[in-house]
């Protein structure tokens, strides 16, 4: 018996359910040499602006015991640099790679979207956990996600991923609005809001004080995420993110309702963890006697 990895989310086909997830594979580019994305169904490239942003001054990325603080601030050269500079090289990648777009106001989305489907990329992951102009992230309401991906919809035919947030609560109106303005599939979700002090210099670890916190500690919260959205909005294709390590996570997140999986912060421990991912998954499904993924599909067993 093969094992086949392929899994849809909405229009798109994907020959494996591992996503590179955005900000942690760089442009894509510069990790070809590191990575394996020939493993990988398509990697996110980091998030683009309308304008350069410089991002926030050091430091801006913090360990903490079970995970890591960031607040780059998305450090990113703007969409005109990207599309000539950055978005060429995107053919020599084994695999698709989407763009990320972000904006501090609707239009801005749309305007990055627009000038980002000419620049190669398959796919584009609306990162609506950009705060706005207000200081809110957009993730965290419904009408203004709406308003950002209807605007994105009308900018370009490309699929459309939208980003959620874990702090959004609830969570499925917001999931519910991006789904009903245009987008194909959710990813659920990005970082969870955090901050930390250090007590003997008595300064906040990030220089922003806080920031996007990641990795293993988050993978319960964005599994609530998906478990409700999955028991919610049954049709909505998902893409689950946060804390994924090993094979047992992707199982764990498909069971819970989600077609593919994204690994983010493993990458930074181990740039070729799809590798053993990829391994393990394959003699999980063979010793389960599972042809495809799509069998794992919210198969979880309740309690009763």
């Amino acid at each position: 018996m093969t094992a086949d990895f392929g899994v849809s989310l909405g229009p798109v086909g994907l020959t494996s359910p591992l996503i590179a997830a955005a900000g942690t594979v760089g442009s894509v580019v510069e990790f070809a040499e590191v990575i394996d994305f020939s493993l990988y169904g398509a990697a996110v490239a980091k998030s683009v602006a309308p304008e350069p942003w410089k991002g926030r001054q050091p430091p801006r990325i913090a360990p903490t015991d079970t995970g890591m603080l960031n607040g780059i601030g998305i450090q990113n050269p703007g969409i005109d640099v990207w599309a000539t500079q950055i978005a060429p090289q995107l053919g020599a990648i084994p695999m698709p790679v989407w763009g990320s777009i972000v904006a501090h106001d609707v239009d801005g989305f749309a305007e990055v979207a627009a000038k980002m489907g000419g620049a190669g990329v398959e796919a584009i992951e609306i990162n609506l956990s950009c705060p706005n102009l207000d200081g809110r992230p957009f993730a965290l309401d419904a009408d203004l996600t709406a308003q950002v991906v209807a605007s994105v919809r009308m900018a370009t035919d490309l699929p459309l991923g939208a980003k959620l947030s874990p702090d959004a609560m609830p969570i499925t109106p917001v999931a519910d609005a991006a789904m009903s303005a245009g987008a194909d599939w959710l990813v659920v979700a990005n970082t969870v809001m955090g901050a930390a002090i250090d007590p003997e210099t008595r300064k906040p670890l990030l220089s922003g004080l806080i920031g996007g916190y990641s990795g293993a500690a988050i993978r319960p919260i964005t599994m609530r995420c998906v478990l409700t959205l999955g028991q919610d909005l049954p049709d909505a294709p998902i893409v689950a993110c946060g804390g994924v390590s090993n094979a047992g996570h992707v199982v764990e997140y498909i069971l819970a309702g989600a077609d593919a999986v994204a690994i983010g912060t493993a990458h930074f421990a181990d740039p070729r963890v799809a590798h053993k991912i990829t391994k393990d998954l394959t003699r999980y499904m063979k010793r389960h006697s599972i042809t495809t993924l799509a069998e794992l599909k919210g198969a979880f067993e309740p309690w009763e």
